[in-house]
């Protein structure tokens, strides 16, 4: 392996990159991917997988679905690459919103079967929370995050209801959720602001904002019943952008997460000033590795995902 692992970072996707598909060639070439796989379907029931490899679309985008398989493909990414350079370990980890879970089983702060008990309530708890107080997102292009916050403060001032920066994905990428008047409202007003565009996303919930607080009893219940650990590497949590180490630093930042932003640029830009020069992408497809671009564009990136994938660790 080619990269300098003293200086790599291991990161994990999130909701959104889901596909049909994921895993499949991976499971059927490495022994490893598939014992992931196969301990999911122990966990969730048999048809997991084949959800995950050959649909339907429809049902592996209900959130229920979604969390656990897109932490299983992440974690079966992992196990082949730990197959193929045993003893491997990065410098640090992270993961965007549900990635995080991916990022502590990377850590060893928590078992695989333990997070997938975890992120199959935490998707419930999301529901539940959509179901109760729903709400939109919607993503805004070409505006910086700072003016996008202000924007979001003063539709809420004019609205009384709730928004606010969800994700931090990276310059001129953002991410704002909250209840459907005040998002209007905002998206009304972002191109008056500079935004070059902003976009609905097709979801009925309000993700990272206080109106996921309807879920939270679900998702705590969940979270506080699993065995977390001290981390063996630092993880950099969604909620304060900075290296964690103890379980209750961990456990703290997780509690805090669905009501919270995700901090990503702020994340990355904290690992590049802690020495991190590659970062390695491990589930499907790679929109961490072009957000990462964006943000720290000297860095190297890598996206692991299918069998051919690993080619790349010797180039």
């Amino acid at each position: 392996m080619t990269l300098d692992l003293g200086r790599t970072a291991f990161v994990f996707p999130g909701q959104g990159s889901q596909t049909v598909g994921m895993g499949a060639a991976l499971a059927a070439s490495d022994p490893s991917a598939a014992a992931v796989f196969a301990e999911a379907e122990r966990s969730l029931g048999p048809g997991f997988s084949q959800l995950c490899w050959n649909g339907p679309a429809e049902a592996l985008n209900d959130t229920l679905n979604t969390q656990p398989a897109l932490l299983t493909h992440s974690v079966a990414v992992l196990r082949a690459l730990e197959a193929r350079a045993p003893g491997a370990r990065p410098a640090c980890v992270a993961g965007h919103s549900l990635g995080e879970f991916s990022a502590l089983v990377a850590a060893g702060a928590l078992e695989f079967g333990d997070a997938l008990r975890v992120v199959r309530e935490r998707g419930r708890a999301m529901k539940t929370a959509g179901e109760r107080t729903p709400g939109g997102m919607a993503a805004v292009l070409g505006l910086d995050a700072a003016i996008v916050d202000q924007v979001c403060r003063e539709a809420v001032a004019d609205t009384g209801g709730v928004l606010q920066v969800a994700n931090d994905n990276c310059p001129g990428q953002v991410v704002i959720s909250g209840d459907e008047p005040t998002l209007a409202r905002a998206t009304e007003a972002l191109p008056k602001r500079g935004a070059r565009r902003v976009v609905r996303l097709a979801v009925s919930i309000a993700a990272h904002s206080p109106l996921m607080k309807h879920g939270q009893e679900i998702f705590h219940s969940a979270l506080d019943a699993a065995p977390l650990r001290e981390a063996a590497l630092p993880v950099y949590g969604n909620v304060g952008a900075a290296p964690l180490r103890s379980a209750p630093e961990l456990r703290a930042d997780l509690r805090a997460q669905l009501t919270s932003p995700v901090r990503w640029t702020e994340t990355i830009r904290a690992m590049v000033e802690a020495g991190i020069g590659a970062f390695v992408e491990l589930g499907p497809g790679a929109v961490l590795c072009g957000l990462i671009r964006r943000i720290a564009p000297e860095a190297r990136t890598i996206a692991l995902d299918g069998p051919e994938s690993f080619a790349q660790l010797a180039s």
